[in-house]
């Protein structure tokens, strides 16, 4: 009988094991962040290597990014079913046995195989999704925060990877560096996703804030509707935003700057976006997912706005570093998003599918701005590009709240509450 309540106490939203587990899924997100952050510090290395121009060299981290993007919404239809420990035990052997056969690879296609399947679909996708999605079923009381933390692994990783894979690139070569990276992925992933074995509480309602939400109609919409809709707003937030991330560095070197003061930029970014997603997720459990994607939409509006007018040395260090703080948040707040108006038990294929739209998102706004530079010659245009994107995403956010208040004004009947 004490077995019994101690085993249910255990399994309990907002518990001390819900903190845990919290922290081990963080040290889980910066392992999986490996491989999307260190394909671009050999990139170098393996050029001159391989004997291939920069552009060829560059493919293997497309296809990682767009592996992931996939990986997370198959990822996350395995948690649903299996929980998470499946998805990360497959994450583990993949991403090992990725990097392993990428370090020994005799040549840049087996190398780019290597990338976009084991480590982009099967390996670092099994870390970011499926481990959003299942935070957010181990806490109510502050959900937001729990996601934030959560999410804020991949920005760690980020910051953490690259300079340890410089030094042993340096020191061993990067094919050594691959393999050891393989091996303690593979130990490190593998051992911590063992103890991730207990299923999310059994949720019977949707819970936010202390009330109760019946919400197999999200918005008033159908569920295909109202999925089809978040992913287009995550496209949307995702193509602006890739603006600044992904050619800061090369809109400093037009301007006469130089790569370095980009880079210093985009790290600078970087590190304003995880004080951004501790402090969105904060707000969220205050104000609702929702509402603090419509925030992080307006400032994130604001920050491109300012890359206009203003194209100073400083300047532009400060809008870096506001651009990181507005837009750190966006994303979490699609799977607090998805947890409070869509079924519990859709979770993880639904988080996941929305951050597919994200990541592709990124891709497109990245492509897109470089090919609006090609054509007019300037970043100017390009930064008018995202803040239209930015638009759509906050136009369908501010539709999607006013369902959102006519619903709560209108209750639906037992007829139309069929989820369609």
């Amino acid at each position: 009988m004490t077995a019994s309540l101690g085993a249910q106490s255990r399994a309990e939203p907002d518990s001390r094991y819900a903190v845990i587990r919290l922290l081990i899924t963080l040290v889980l997100m910066v392992v999986g962040a490996s491989g999307m952050y260190v394909v671009a510090v050999v990139l170098p290395a393996v050029q001159a290597e391989f004997g291939i121009a920069r552009g060829e060299a560059s493919i293997p981290y497309t296809l990682t990014m767009i592996g992931f993007g996939i990986g997370g919404m198959l990822m996350g239809k395995l948690a649903d079913r299996f929980g998470v420990m499946v998805p990360l035990l497959i994450g583990a052997v993949s991403l090992g046995a990725g990097f392993v056969i990428a370090g020994l690879a005799p040549n840049i296609l087996t190398f780019t195989l290597a990338h976009g399947f084991l480590i982009g679909l099967c390996g670092s996708s099994a870390t970011f999704s499926p481990l959003i999605a299942d935070t957010s079923l181990w806490f109510v009381r502050r959900r937001g925060i729990a996601v934030a933390v959560c999410a804020s692994g991949n920005y760690l990783g980020g910051a953490i990877w690259p300079p340890i894979v410089q030094h042993f690139v340096e020191t061993v070569g990067w094919r050594q560096t691959y393999i050891g990276l393989g091996m303690c992925g593979f130990l490190v992933m593998g051992g911590l996703a063992l103890l991730m074995r207990q299923r999310p509480p059994a949720v019977t309602a949707h819970v936010s804030n202390g009330k109760v939400q019946a919400s197999r109609l999200p918005f008033g919409l159908s569920l295909t509707k109202a999925q089809l809709l978040l992913c287009v707003a995550g496209v949307a937030c995702c193509v602006a935003m890739a603006m600044p991330q992904v050619h800061i560095v090369a809109y400093c070197g037009d301007l006469g700057y130089g790569a370095a003061r980009g880079a210093q930029m985009l790290s600078l970014m970087l590190a304003c976006g995880i004080v951004s997603r501790l402090v969105s997720g904060v707000i969220c459990d205050r104000i609702g997912g929702l509402r603090t994607l419509l925030l992080g939409s307006v400032l994130q509006g604001v920050a491109l706005l300012l890359f206009l007018p203003f194209d100073g040395l400083v300047s532009l260090y400060v809008i870096s570093a506001l651009f990181g703080l507005f837009q750190g948040g966006i994303v979490p707040s699609y799977a607090i998003i998805v947890r409070e108006h869509f079924p519990a038990a859709e979770a993880g294929s639904r988080v996941g599918s929305v951050i597919m739209c994200t990541m592709l998102g990124m891709a497109l706004g990245g492509w897109m701005s470089g090919k609006v530079f090609d054509m007019t010659g300037s970043y100017h245009a390009a930064f008018i590009n995202g803040i239209l994107w930015n638009l759509l995403n906050f136009a369908i956010v501010i539709f999607l709240l006013r369902r959102s208040a006519r619903k709560e004004n209108a209750p639906e009947s037992p007829e139309k509450a069929i989820a369609v």
